[in-house]
């Protein structure tokens, strides 16, 4: 039976979000909701039983693997008990979703970096070695590589110190957070290594776009959808193939599967968390700080991230990298201030108050 505490922030939360649904919501809610990455997903699920664990009162959030771009627009489709409360994102919010979300009375939104992660390009444990560069990766993942007609059959087509071997990436698809820091932290790279490619990001950014991150659809790179454990399963089945996925589901299955170098540096914890591995991103989670006074133990949540994100963590235990210290520290006011973002963040003009409570 819920304590009589329980019951009262219950009915509680059921009046607040009541005051909220003019947004697009109806009725009321007494747990946790959050959507987003597949790739942010399972630390979200372990803290979400540490929340349990510590908070028996209270029901068992929520968390459901959308991908980041769908978890966003679902996150910012309003504010009420039928909207998520959070959206985890492994890449950060883009400005057009912030407007999105202020269109839509999202108004006030707390941003929290909880770790790093690291795009790892992996092949089966007797696979295909690979050493890698973004220049590399993107010459042979792109539709028209500096413009031109993709050619490249084989690593060795691409480079002639690589293997004879088809080209056979699994990866994210376009929806994915992983698929956004692949081709900023990645394909841009590798693409801005030509003079012209460089050159074409300050006259046509569009048009740079278009020839730096659109992948082949020839069947060289093969969309697995949102579930890295498929790619997984992929790779580990064909030799010759290579994944990409998120650096904790390389940790998660070193059985199976080993981490390719990216310009001779190893997707391993230290490389990523010192930033020396090229594919190192931040991991973030949004809340909405409408729903921190509506849904019951939507605070405690979050400090539970706080409690568990450390180099010494629970999290850092199943992949999670640690942010630094510094960093560490000004998410942990987010969360204590209720501190929320604002368009400047984002690149956006600049905002007309102080966003902290």
């Amino acid at each position: 039976m819920k304590s009589t505490k329980t019951l009262a922030i219950a009915l509680i939360a059921s009046v607040s979000l009541a005051g909220c649904d003019s947004a697009g919501g109806g009725g009321s809610r007494d747990s946790i909701r959050a959507v987003g990455s597949s790739t942010v997903y399972p630390f979200a699920k372990q803290i979400a039983e540490s929340f349990a664990r510590s908070n028996p009162d209270y029901k068992s959030p929520l968390i459901e693997s959308t991908g980041t771009g769908g978890g966003i627009q679902l996150f910012c489709s309003g504010e009420g008990a039928d909207t998520p409360d959070m959206a985890n994102a492994s890449r950060r919010m883009k400005l057009s979703e912030f407007e999105r979300c202020q269109a839509n009375g999202v108004n006030d939104i707390i941003e929290l970096q909880v770790g790093l992660d690291g795009i790892a390009f992996a092949s089966a444990t007797d696979g295909i070695e690979l050493n890698l560069s973004p220049r590399i990766v993107y010459e042979a993942l792109a539709a028209n590589p500096y413009g031109g007609e993709q050619t490249a059959k084989t690593w060795a087509d691409v480079d002639p110190s690589l293997p004879d071997e088809p080209i056979l990436v699994y990866g994210p698809p376009s929806t994915s957070g992983t698929r956004d820091a692949l081709k900023e932290l990645v394909l841009e790279v590798g693409c801005d290594t030509n003079a012209d490619m460089k050159a074409l990001k300050e006259s046509d950014k569009d048009a740079h776009q278009a020839i730096c991150t659109e992948v082949r659809s020839d069947g060289a790179y093969v969309d697995q959808g949102e579930q890295d454990n498929l790619i997984v399963q992929k790779i580990e089945g064909n030799p010759r193939s290579v994944g990409v996925f998120g650096f904790s589901y390389l940790e998660e299955n070193a059985d199976k599967v080993k981490g390719l170098p990216m310009n001779s540096v190893d997707p391993t914890y230290e490389n990523i968390s010192s930033f020396a591995y090229p594919g190192a991103r931040p991991l973030f989670v949004y809340v909405k700080k409408a729903h921190m006074r509506a849904i019951p133990g939507l605070d405690l949540y979050l400090n539970e991230w706080v409690k568990n994100w450390s180099a010494d963590g629970p999290l850092a235990r199943i992949g999670l990298v640690a942010s630094p210290a510094d960093v560490m520290a000004m998410n942990e006011r987010r969360v204590n201030e209720k501190i929320t973002m604002t368009a400047a963040d984002l690149g956006g003009a600049a905002p007309a108050e102080d966003a902290a409570e």
